[in-house]
């Protein structure tokens, strides 16, 4: 079973390069990471960007809110001396900057839609209309903390493959999932419990639970045969699978 698990690196890998940056991307696909997650907001002129928070402050050298810059005026940030000086130069991608990119490799794709806080609008029909746009309909999974978006998601298009990001123990979750249409199971690591797998792999439903970042909680969710593990050190967990392989 412990083959089994793909490994998504947590916006890149963002344990040795600065988050949510084609470098961070760039080294995930080179440690051999099978998937990657990341985190989409809208521009002042409504176009996906990638970053995580709603402002610019903690991952550039800005201020502000990102729906309050136009993409001409975020793309002046700088987005990696923040981590390391040797990233300095890096920039906020824009979403159809990484499909584009990632189109011709095998990766997966996990898209976390931030439309919690502020609420985007149209920001499902358009991160869809750029996922259809580079043929990734197969390749990509919609998550988010804002539920209304995932319902959204699967109104606009049937087929799309959705997944609840949750941080507290709810009870049965899979039932609540498969009630908004959703076919996934993202929870933080410490709401990951026996139970919670029990009945996830009974209903036929997937776990990915984030972040996973200890060792012990990598080789753990391997061993179980968790379906996904999302982690900011995805050649960590690649050698951990890898060992635990030839076990």
């Amino acid at each position: 079973m412990s083959g089994n698990t793909l490994i998504f690196a947590h916006r890149g890998s963002a344990g040795t390069h600065p988050e949510n940056t084609m470098a961070a991307f760039e080294e995930a696909a080179k440690a051999g990471a099978e998937g990657l997650e990341l985190d989409i907001h809208l521009t002042k002129d409504s176009v996906p960007v990638v970053i995580h928070d709603e402002t610019v402050d903690r991952t550039t050298n800005g201020t502000g809110r990102v729906i309050d810059y136009t993409l001409v005026e975020l793309k002046k940030l700088e987005a990696g001396s923040w981590f390391d000086t040797k990233f300095e130069g890096a920039t906020i991608p824009t979403l159809e900057e990484v499909l584009q990119w990632l189109a011709p490799t095998s990766l997966l794709l996990n898209i976390e839609l931030k439309s919690g806080v502020v609420r985007y609008e149209g920001i499902e029909q358009k991160a869809l209309d750029l996922v259809k746009k580079y043929d990734l309909m197969e390749r990509v999974i919609f998550s988010s903390f804002n539920h209304y978006s995932l319902v959204e998601i699967n109104r606009l298009e049937p087929s799309a493959d959705t997944a609840i990001l949750f941080m507290e123990g709810i009870y049965e979750p899979w039932d609540y999932a498969k009630r908004i249409g959703a076919s996934g199971l993202h929870c933080f690591l410490p709401v990951a419990v026996p139970e919670l797998f029990q009945g996830a792999a009974q209903a036929g439903m997937p776990v990915r639970p984030f972040p996973v970042n200890k060792e012990e909680h990598m080789a753990g969710l391997i061993k179980a045969g968790c379906s996904g593990i999302i982690t900011d050190w995805p050649e960590k967990a690649l050698q951990i699978r890898q060992s635990l392989t030839k076990e």
